[in-house]
Parts: C-alpha cells; structure tokens; sequence
C-alpha cells in the first residue's frame, strides 16, 4: 500500500476559500433603535414584528431593568 500524495498549497486554500466567517446581519429594533438580529425579540425592548411583543421577565427580554439600591 502507498502512502497518499501530499495535497498541494493551492488545493487545501482552493478547498476551504468558502470557510470564512460572514457579517451579522443586523436590523434596526423600531422601539429602542438598538440594532438586533432579524427573526429575533430584541433585548431590551421585546420587540420581535409588528403586532408582537414578547416579555420574559427570567429572562430579562422586554422588561425594565432592575437598578441596585444601596
């Protein structure tokens, strides 16, 4: 049995040219204006399409934050 050829420089980089990492693409939230990811409930508003908001307080999504009293 032959050991296998060596895989050249270009074959290996030809190969995996389609490896990079891609850009987020990020929608403006209408409510809060903060950028969120599209097909999600944006943070601190709730906010996921028109007509639809969700609140989870476990969470924290679409709830006001609680601030710490000293």
């Amino acid at each position: 049995m032959l050991p296998p050829q060596r895989v050249s420089h270009g074959r290996t980089r030809r190969r995996r040219n389609h490896h990079a990492l891609e850009a987020k693409n990020l929608a403006t939230d209408p409510v809060s204006g903060m950028p969120r990811m599209s097909h999600r409930a944006s943070q601190q508003s709730g906010y996921v399409r028109a007509g639809l908001t969700i609140k989870v307080p476990k969470l924290g999504i679409g709830v006001a934050k609680k601030t710490k009293r000293k």
